[in-house]
């Protein structure tokens, strides 16, 4: 099997493994056969995986390559085996067959993030063929529960076997690395150097509890909404960190677009697919994603809660929480269950000069510039361990693709040809950090 064919059909034997996340374990599919399927082939790779399952079914799977120079830092390449939920009835295809149509491989987690997980296991399998030696030591990282946080994943393994992961000094992961056209013969690819900080708040209101039919002056559902419409309406101000300030600098320059730093987002808005992404990165962000209130149609309740997804900036935790406050009042209480804090490095380095090397190599009109990623990623936990964490997954993308509207969504898909160009560049990459 050539390395083309090989890359396809690991992605899509992935892709056929359900391994739904609904984020509740007794629900959830976990993610044991795929981590069955991924220890098989790094044992054909001669590589013998650590097990690690936090609950049955949870399972992950670090692996070490030595490599030429051990007393150099090693780098971790980590991707996650979880998947979000996938309804077959809004989908054109089955999201669990793999099927390849039109150039694309679909499927649930084709580019969230699957199709990473196949290229490193083709990289890998292909070293075994021809008894390559990395140049640094390579840990690979196959993790479970990345789309509910890593509770049952990378943070457990950060906690309870942080030797697996000792002298490694960089790392790459999801969401990163992807082409961005800009004309014919020049196209970005955004390396990620940031992310957002997480929170998963849950706000909760008290009042008295009654009859529904009664005039009642202190409804907790009522209090309840009003802060969660406050929120779901609220701007939080415009802050352009370091990294995004790089970003767009470099990108409207390009495009001809012009920028203003104190209002971006005209210019962000011109920036097409990516806006989306770009958007969320020079504000906080807290949307209102579930509630909870009441027992019975016609009884007051005296509590109602409403979760409520935040997304910090770095450097921005303490200044949100009291924003947040001033926004809700004082009377609605404020639950923080598992933080999860903002990254950012610089983009410089030995690391990113490969990185750009490797996508030179394969791409002629490839420019690697710096972004931040508005979502999170199991970097969060191996940043912990004091890693320098990358998002760096090539792509090289077709310049009408709405890439960003593929994560969690309907018809997720990669291009058969950016899964093939991304292995390539992973290759070469690896070989040259």
């Amino acid at each position: 099997m050539n390395d083309s064919a090989e890359v396809v059909g690991i992605c899509r034997d992935l892709l056929r493994i359900d391994t739904s996340n609904t984020g509740d374990p007794q629900t959830s599919k976990g993610e044991r056969a795929a981590a069955e399927y991924v220890a098989e082939k790094l044992s054909a790779a001669g590589i013998e995986p650590v097990v690690h399952e936090t609950l049955p079914g949870r399972t992950s799977l670090v692996a070490r390559i030595p490599g030429a120079d051990s007393s150099r830092g090693g780098l971790l390449v980590h991707g996650h085996l979880d998947v979000v939920p996938a309804d077959p009835a809004e989908w054109s295809v089955d999201p669990f067959a793999g099927e390849i149509r039109d150039g694309y491989l679909w499927g649930r987690g084709a580019v969230d993030m699957k199709d990473f997980d196949a290229m490193v296991l083709t990289v890998v399998s292909q070293w075994h063929r021809e008894g390559y030696v990395p140049p640094r030591d390579i840990v690979l990282a196959f993790t479970a529960d990345e789309e509910a946080g890593g509770k049952y994943g990378a943070k457990a393994l950060v906690a309870d076997r942080a030797d697996l992961f000792e002298g490694v000094t960089e790392a790459i992961g999801e969401v990163g690395g992807y082409s961005f056209t800009v004309s014919n013969d020049l196209r970005l690819y955004l390396i990620e150097t940031a992310q957002k900080g997480m929170d998963w708040l849950r706000i909760h209101a008290k009042g008295r509890p009654g009859h529904g039919s009664m005039v009642h002056d202190d409804n907790a559902v009522t209090a309840l909404a009003e802060a969660v419409a406050r929120i779901g309406n609220h701007k939080f101000p415009l802050t352009v960190t370091p990294t995004v300030r790089t970003f767009l600098e470099q990108t409207t320059e390009l495009l001809g677009v012009e920028l203003d730093l104190d209002d971006p987002e005209k210019a962000i808005a011109k920036l097409g697919p990516i806006a989306n992404i770009i958007g969320a990165t020079v504000r906080n962000t807290a949307n209102p994603t579930r509630l909870d209130a009441g027992y019975k149609d016609n009884v007051i309740p005296g509590r109602a809660s409403a979760t409520i997804d935040c997304r910090t900036l770095p450097g921005q935790h303490e200044l949100f929480y009291e924003q947040l406050r001033e926004l809700i009042g004082p009377d609605i209480e404020i639950e923080s269950r598992d933080p999860q804090p903002a990254l950012e490095t610089t983009f410089d380095g030995d690391l990113v000069d490969a990185m750009s090397a490797a996508l030179k190599a394969e791409d002629p009109g490839a420019l690697a510039v710096p972004y931040m990623l508005s979502a999170g990623t199991d970097a969060k936990h191996f940043h912990q361990l004091g890693i320098r964490c990358f998002g760096f997954a090539p792509l090289k993308l077709p310049a009408d693709l709405n890439f960003s509207a593929l994560f969690h969504g309907i018809d997720e898909r990669v291009p058969v040809e950016g899964l093939e160009f991304g292995t390539r560049v992973l290759d070469r990459f690896l070989r040259g950090c």
